[in-house]
Order: C-alpha cells, then structure tokens, then sequence
C-alpha cells in the first residue's frame, strides 16, 4: 500500500526536521492564521482558555485554513493528511508565544531564569484522503505538554543570548534543539514536544484516523 503523505501546516525548520530523522519527508504550508484575533475570538465566545487550549487552538486553525488552501487548489501536491502544529509556554500560568521584540525576549528570560515552565504543543491532524482512497473526512487533535526546568542565567548571558535572535524566533523564547539547549537543565516529558512536534502523539492521532505509524514512512 503506497505511504500517506503527510502536508505539515507549519514553517518551522525544528519542526520539520523531527520529522525527517524519524523517517517521515512532509510537505510545507504555511497557514496566514492570526494568532491574537484567533485566540480574542475563541475567548469572547467561550471565556477564559487554558494554555494547553491555545496551543491546540490555534494549531486546529492553522490546520483548517491550510485544509482549505488545499482543496482550494492554492497549495500544490497530494495530500492525505494535514498536521497543525502550535507551541506556548506556560509560565505563571500565562501564555507566552513568541516574544515580540529583543526587549521582551529579555524580560521573558529574567522571569525564566533558575525556574521551570510548561512547554504545550497543540496537534491537529485531518484525513484529507479522497473516499475511494479510504479517507475519512475525520479530524482530531490533543495537546502534549513537557516541564521544562531552566538554568540560572546571569543578566550578560541573557543579554547575549536574546543577541543571537534565535529567542525570538521560537515560541517561549528558547530551543532545546539550538544555542538555547545549554539553558535547558532537565524536561519532564516528552523531548520532542519541547522541539515543536510529539511524535508519540502523533502516533496515538493517526490510530484513531485508522492509520499506522508506519503508513507514513518513506
């Protein structure tokens, strides 16, 4: 039976890459999502969310609206499957994505510094497989959330680590997989979550589209 392909929602390098070393060569679309007006809008409507009920929120919505650049004709290829991914940290209890600006990256790491947050990754994944070709038309998702334990980073550090721009490229101001993996002193959890992408999760969402882990794989 040929492999299931799957279309990765998602521009992230880090992401892709996980997927790769495990076997697995996505195609790439990125959704044009807006994040603040997406998350403003699920709270008007529902009230107050949890970490873990942004990241899977949004990472439905970047799933949806690649879904519907796809069947639209704007993404090219053959798709099976489409996977929304999204990443926040839980510190405090707030929700923090990207920093928006070297500033707050600093902020961001002086409140992080010697203390651990929660790392959620929202997955979304859809059956985009024509009938004939056994799809479905299903979808589900789930969050994998990670603690992870931070080291104790003097002002200098922080300051030159924000100078490198990689914190602010990555949703909670640090890589586990880059230049930030030194800051990184213990994860209880999944280490692949804190990279951007479960792949035992994955692998339970394929299950119940009634797939395996192995239909994916080159």
């Amino acid at each position: 039976m040929p492999r299931a392909r799957l279309l990765l929602a998602s521009a992230s390098p880090a992401r892709r890459s996980t997927l790769i070393a495990a076997g697995i060569d996505p195609m790439i679309a990125v959704s044009e999502v807006d994040e603040d007006a997406t998350v403003d809008q699920a709270r008007r409507r529902h009230g107050d969310l949890s970490p873990a009920d942004v990241a899977l929120l949004l990472a439905r919505a970047k799933a949806e609206a690649v879904h519907t650049a796809y069947l639209d004709g704007d993404v090219v290829g053959d798709a099976d499957l489409i996977l929304g991914c999204d990443s926040v940290l839980e510190l405090d209890g707030e929700v923090h994505g990207k920093p928006a600006d070297a500033t707050e990256a600093v902020a961001r790491w002086s409140r992080m510094s010697g203390r651990s947050g929660v790392l959620h990754t929202g997955h979304w994944l859809l059956d985009a497989r024509e009938p004939e070709a056994g799809g479905t038309g299903g979808m589900t998702g789930a969050t994998a959330s990670t603690q992870v334990h931070f080291a104790r980073l003097s002002p200098h550090e922080i300051e030159a680590y924000v100078a490198t721009g990689e914190p602010l490229r990555v949703a909670g101001a640090f890589t586990i997989d880059g230049l930030g993996g030194a800051f990184v002193t213990r994860i209880e959890g999944d280490h692949h979550n804190v990279v951007g992408l479960s792949l035992p999760l994955l692998r339970e969402l394929l299950g119940e589209l009634g797939l395996g882990w192995f239909d994916l794989l080159d």
